[in-house]
């Protein structure tokens, strides 16, 4: 077991309150967005070998089953799957979306063959895997995923008022659901330079407080100004999370957080393409064939139980994420996965035991285990863990089966409702 040296990432849409306040520091004036816990090469975390300081991915390469067991090496190679992130947005992150396995394969297969460089600006794929993801919130948690029921864009369009929009909304109304929405988005992607000022315009006259329904859209519009992707953004469903509750993202469906701190897991792939909100490389023709303009509505998921572990549901194997909530004088908590895994605090005080050693965490510290090693937990608090898919725990079982809702969306028409590629700007 060894305690995690992490990095801040100060990506400028992050808070300069909302990570300080978690661990008990001062805030220093910097954004602090994501705090970066695994082994991912463009900031892993360090821990004690030698008498210094060495990177997680160092050590995993020197002995890879070793450190992630036989399984996790045969099902994903000899490196950590999955990264685990605190992110704390005070500003819309960009608009983007993620390729399934295929695509990626098949994408980074055709990047290499045409000898675009791996840190080139324009490159879609910087590796062969998928990057599904899932974020929790800690704080209310704002954000847009998934697209909206055509006839809800359109009725959105229209009750901006803005002229240039009705050909959009009467596409809208007129064509199958995903095809109509495939038509107006490509379209969005190289839409007039003057659209999306003129959209900007419209939400900042629109009624403001009290039934400010449009008030996530306006955000992006003042943050983004003259941006097309505020335009693909109003096709999206605004989501509301309360602390606790999870939103699983998927291949395909686009997305973009607005604000508020979660924890964040996902497979460690650089794999994003990026549909707006952003200065970055826009890949109309790719994003064309890796958005799915089909894909059911986002579910806001809540945790099951497991022998004291609640854990969240997804359907890949890359990670599994689950929190231990403990009480004071309760029963110790007792995991030993045949997988790595990482055990963050994000309340309290929670002492980990692993092999001999103890360690206190307090909110924001973290601890990495190797696989086969057990480690009991007690204290005070709440600890995320996160390990594969494939983990085992022992146990009785499942006794609380965890569920899901629809989200809450921003009632709209009578709608219910860097040098990596990760979020970046």
């Amino acid at each position: 077991m060894d305690l995690l040296h992490n990095t801040l990432r100060p990506y400028d849409w992050g808070s300069l309150t909302l990570l300080p306040e978690l661990m008990g520091e001062p805030p220093t004036g910097v954004p602090q967005a994501e705090l970066w816990m695994g082994a991912h090469r463009a900031a892993p975390s360090r821990v004690s070998r030698g008498g210094g300081l060495v990177p997680l991915d160092r050590v995993v390469a020197e002995d890879p089953e070793g450190e992630l067991g036989a399984g996790t090496v045969r099902r994903f190679g000899p490196r950590l799957p999955f990264l685990l992130k605190l992110l704390a947005a005070d500003a819309p992150l960009s608009l983007q979306v993620h390729p399934d396995p295929a695509q990626a394969r098949a994408g980074f297969a055709r990047e290499e063959a045409l000898g675009v460089p791996l840190d080139a600006p324009h490159r879609n794929y910087r590796d062969d895997r998928h990057k599904p993801e899932m974020i929790v919130a800690l704080t209310p948690f704002r954000g847009l995923c998934g697209f909206r029921d055509p006839a809800d864009c359109a009725a959105l369009f229209d009750s901006l008022g803005v002229p240039a929009l009705r050909p959009y909304a009467e596409t809208l109304r007129g064509a199958p659901g995903a095809r109509a929405l495939a038509e107006v988005f490509r379209a969005f992607l190289g839409a007039p330079a003057g659209l999306p000022g003129a959209v900007a315009r419209a939400l900042a006259a629109a009624p403001g407080p009290g039934e400010d329904r449009l008030d996530a859209y306006r955000r992006i519009a003042r943050a983004r100004p003259g941006d097309p992707g505020l335009l693909s953004a109003l096709m999206l469903r605004y989501v509301e999370l309360a602390p606790g509750e999870a939103l699983f993202l998927g291949a395909g469906v686009p997305h973009a957080y607005l604000s508020g701190l979660g924890v964040e897991v996902m497979a460690s792939s650089d794999n994003v393409l990026r549909c707006g909100l952003t200065s970055k490389h826009v890949d109309a023709e790719e994003l064309a064939r890796v958005v799915r303009f089909d894909a059911p509505p986002p579910r806001v998921l809540t945790p099951g139980e497991v022998d004291g572990e609640e854990a969240y549901p997804a359907p890949v194997d890359d990670f599994r994420l689950s929190r231990y909530v403990l009480r004071a004088g309760g029963p110790r908590r007792r995991a030993t996965p045949d997988a790595p895994q990482i055990l963050l605090c994000t309340a309290g005080t929670v002492t980990v035991s692993s092999a001999g050693a103890r360690l206190a965490l307090g909110p924001g510290r973290a601890v990495y285990v190797p696989a086969g090693a057990g480690v009991e937990l007690e204290g005070a608090g709440t600890v995320f863990r996160a390990t594969t898919g494939t983990a085992r725990t022992g146990g009785e079982g499942v006794r609380r089966e965890g569920g899901s809702r629809a989200p809450h969306f921003a009632r709209v028409g009578g709608e219910a409702g860097e040098e990596s590629g990760h979020h970046g700007a």
